[in-house]
């Protein structure tokens, strides 16, 4: 009777085993919790299960050989998103067969988060944000009244409304051109002025203030188009404009150090964008449209 109260106890250790060893090697082939979880001592990598990583928003090209930064994380608290802003103009650029034209919607979301940025910068940074915003109104309006697949890109538009007759090289219209030109010089702005924040400081360790790379920026991209009233009252715009600290939060980092890596690379994907837009316009003698 001993011996066999012994015999079925030891069946039950065993099966028990076996059963414990099954659920550990099943658990294997599970997916794993992350990329960071894979190769601790709980949860091996198998070679028949590879995380598929989230598609990099920063092409080849766009960083510096220091590598690009982490872009993809949300940063807390504030509606300006980086890796928004990137995915917009990436995607812009994405056009299978046309590597020499800009998509309109993605460049218009651009614009809404590029807005975000300027709106975050206070109350006065609105005399140019609510002029973009009524731009960037403009061109959706005309692509819901005319034929979408006209304004599918800056290259269709500029061709379509030349064929229309929409675009005046002597007065003053509301064509989608004429109000993408004035985004494109918007553009052109926020890219000196992010230029001279990605800067180091001066022989004497000084850093210039955002406000005296928005004047330089200006000075550059805007102010040859504007008329003297709207000069001047620009300059009262660049003395409310935050400290160098408030950009760095904006983008999402502590120091100047991290920042600066993560500035190149919006920088960049603004250049593409502009020197893509420049181009169009340029052929078409656009860029000095009334």
């Amino acid at each position: 009777m001993v011996f066999l109260r012994r015999t079925t106890l030891l069946r039950l250790l065993l099966l028990a085993a076996m059963l414990a060893l099954l659920l550990f090697v099943s658990s294997l082939w599970l997916p794993q919790g992350g990329v960071r979880d894979c190769g601790s001592a709980w949860q091996p990598c198998l070679i028949l299960y590879r995380p598929s990583p989230e598609p990099s928003l920063v092409p080849d090209g766009w960083a510096e050989s220091d590598g690009a930064p982490p872009l993809t994380q949300e940063c807390p608290g504030q509606s300006f998103q980086v890796w928004r802003l990137l995915l917009h103009l990436k995607s812009s650029l994405s056009d299978d067969g046309h590597e020499d034209d800009v998509l309109l919607e993605p460049y218009l979301q651009s614009w809404d988060q590029l807005l975000k940025f300027m709106e975050s910068l206070g109350t006065m940074v609105s005399f140019f944000s609510q002029k973009v915003h009524e731009k960037v109104k403009v061109i959706r309006r005309l692509s819901l009244e005319q034929s979408a697949e006209a304004y599918r890109s800056v290259r269709s538009m500029v061709e379509a409304e030349l064929r229309a007759g929409a675009v005046d090289f002597a007065r003053r219209t509301d064509s989608g051109c004429r109000t993408l030109l004035r985004l494109h010089r918007s553009l052109l702005w926020l890219k000196l002025m992010l230029e001279g924040l990605s800067d180091g400081p001066d022989a004497d360790g000084q850093y210039k203030t955002p406000g005296e790379l928005s004047r330089d920026a200006y000075k550059v991209a805007l102010a040859p188009h504007h008329h003297w009233v709207l000069r001047q009252a620009a300059e009262f715009v660049f003395l409310a404009v935050p400290e160098r600290r408030f950009f760095l939060q904006l983008v999402c980092v502590q120091t100047e150090r991290e920042a600066a890596p993560v500035l190149r690379v919006i920088i960049r994907a603004l250049a593409l964008v502009h020197e893509r837009t420049q181009r169009i316009l340029s052929e078409h003698d656009m860029l000095e449209l009334p």
